[in-house]
């Protein structure tokens, strides 16, 4: 198969440099006899041309170059490519590129793996120094004359299930900051719900981390920073009638939370505490809170205006906050 494939390709060769000393006309004429020849066949033939594997070659590998050379579509190549469709031919050449970046060629590179003892070791430092983190024990290790990346460390740790530095020497963790100091926490988001007529309407709302008491805060079509703060200040006097205190406010970094909305809640001791960029799950309790009014009320009911979207949740609020 190999030496008919060399054959057919030099054979090809010749084909090219015999016609590149034609002139035009004589080009011209010989194209219209093929041609006719041709078609004369492909009539006669009762079955299919079948070509083998180095005549699809060839002829996707001529078809590429000429469809790149006359910047012709697929379908104006009908009138040069007969024994077969012109999609056949482009599909034969996309097989064959796909075919040169799928081929299986030896593993020449890489970073070699640490020998065993050196992971033993590693291991070793780990569980006896439980302070130690990646750092510490890869300064140790050029110490003793090992020399391995922090990647390396991090990656034999991981292997053998030994958690990073804090955790191992029982830090807390944010599920546990967060249940412990959760009657101190309030949280605070929008969402947005559209109405019957295709309005958008914004939701502002507070919830107790603690108890998962929701505060409908406000309710507009046009939020902006000072609509924000001022419904943020109303919700900071009444907090100052009644008993409830609170030490951080979780909010994301939505524009609408200016300068003057962390003023409001600094004035009350109320730390803000905003979370990192593109992390939902720091403001988990609001992004809950959100899912169950939805689930509950709101995708069950068409709402037409602010005050009917006003009165819905002030209802649902109502009984959520009595269960």
């Amino acid at each position: 198969m190999v030496l008919f494939l060399i054959d057919h390709i030099f054979s090809t060769l010749i084909s090219l440099i015999r016609v590149s000393r034609l002139s035009e006309n004589d080009k011209d004429l010989e194209i219209v006899i093929l041609r006719h020849q041709l078609d004369i066949m492909t009539r006669k033939q009762k079955q299919p041309v079948r070509p083998n594997r180095a005549e699809k070659v060839t002829l996707a590998e001529l078809t590429a170059i000429l469809k790149q050379s006359t910047k012709r579509s697929v379908r104006q190549l009908g009138g040069v490519i007969r024994i077969v469709r012109p999609e056949t031919a482009i599909r034969w050449h996309r097989e064959l590129v796909r075919r040169k970046w799928t081929y299986q060629r030896n593993n020449k590179g890489g970073r070699p793996r640490i020998h065993q003892g050196t992971k033993s070791l590693i291991v070793r430092l780990a569980k006896e120094n439980i302070r130690w983190g990646c750092g510490k024990i890869e300064g140790e290790l050029l110490k003793l004359g090992y020399k391995v990346s922090i990647t390396t460390v991090r990656n034999a740790l991981d292997r053998n299930g030994i958690v990073p530095a804090p955790g191992r020497f029982g830090s807390i963790g944010w599920r546990t900051m967060m249940n412990h100091y959760k009657s101190q926490l309030l949280a605070c988001d929008f969402f947005t719900v559209e109405t019957i007529f295709l309005r958008t309407i914004y939701v502002l709302f507070f919830i107790e981390v603690g108890t998962r008491r929701g505060h409908l805060a406000g309710i507009t079509s046009h939020p902006d920073g000072l609509w924000v703060t001022q419904q943020a200040r109303q919700l900071v006097w009444q907090f100052e009638g009644s008993d409830i205190s609170f030490r951080c406010l979780i909010r994301d970094n939505d524009k609408k939370y200016t300068e003057a909305f962390d003023t409001v809640s600094e004035s009350s001791h109320i730390r803000v505490i905003p979370t990192p960029i593109r992390a939902p799950n720091a403001n988990a309790f609001s992004e809950r809170w959100v899912r169950t009014v939805r689930e509950e009320c709101l995708d069950h009911i068409l709402i037409i205006n602010e005050a009917h979207l006003r009165r819905v949740l002030n209802e649902h609020l109502g009984y959520y906050n009595s269960r």
